[in-house]
């Protein structure tokens, strides 16, 4: 684990691979780290050297007053590329990652090869989702957080995945768990009054857009939204429910690589 510091605090990253291949960077959702990556590593390294980073509010970056705000959390992106002289890369983001690679393609299209967004939408759910789970979260605190963590495996894994591999679902929820809850309120309000929905044709960028048919966090309708805005833009689903990097595996990796090297 390394990190970088910003004007505000240190943000921590962590580089796998070989120097000199390309780089993709690797962004997290909302209530996770890093590590929710850790399942593409050995697969992502055999082609790109591997730059994931816990977003502001997660993990052992810094946690700062919120609200955020996705501009924010892009220009967050964007200081850990300069920090490491790192001109253009790939980028691939999950649910709030996605958004923030969106943002990215519209506000920073120079600095991406192609874009990678997956169980995401371009507006995810409304004030009415958000403010009451900010409002708890910042009442109930840790407490709260665990309350999350007991109702996200149903959000985040399919009935049939998280019977099936419960070290697994446990290993990434626990994330949620032990995140900020300041911090995760902060994010709660960046992907709260995120609207990218008219902004999409700016994205310039090669881009794939990525569902999970069993995902009602974000469901498959929001993924054809960003593919029928960007121009190009390729379109895979598969049988998962939101975090489906993690119950697809391997074919998920395989088809993120299959596009990154295409």
């Amino acid at each position: 684990m390394a990190h970088v510091t910003l004007a505000d605090g240190e943000l921590n990253y962590r580089l796998d691979g070989t120097a000199g291949k390309p780089v993709l960077v690797l962004s997290n959702s909302l209530g996770t780290n890093l590590h929710m990556w850790d399942t593409q590593v050995a697969a992502f390294t055999e082609h790109f050297q591997l730059l994931r980073y816990d977003t502001r509010g997660h993990g052992a970056s810094l946690v700062t007053e919120g609200p955020y705000s996705i501009e924010q959390l892009g220009h967050d992106v964007l200081a850990l590329l300069d920090a490491l002289n790192l001109e253009r890369v790939h980028f691939c983001g999950l649910s709030m990652g996605g958004l923030i690679g969106q943002w990215l393609g519209i506000n920073a299209g120079a600095r991406l090869h192609r874009l990678v967004v997956c169980n995401t939408a371009a507006k995810i759910a409304g004030p009415d989702v958000w403010n009451p789970r900010i409002e708890t979260v910042l009442r109930d605190g840790q407490a709260a957080m665990v309350a999350l963590r007991d109702a996200s495996i149903a959000r985040w894994f399919t009935p049939g995945y998280a019977a099936a591999n419960p070290d697994q679902a446990k290993r990434i929820t626990d994330m949620l768990a032990a995140t900020s809850p300041q911090g995760y309120a902060a994010n709660c309000a960046a992907v709260r009054d995120a609207d990218l929905r008219e902004q999409l044709g700016a994205i310039q960028v090669p881009t794939l857009v990525i569902a999970g048919s069993e995902d009602a966090v974000t469901p498959p309708a929001g993924g054809h939204f960003i593919e029928e805005r960007v121009k190009g833009a390729q379109y895979a689903e598969f049988h998962a429910a939101h975090l489906s990097n993690v119950e697809v595996g391997e074919p998920f990796s395989r088809r993120v690589i299959d596009f990154l090297t295409a």
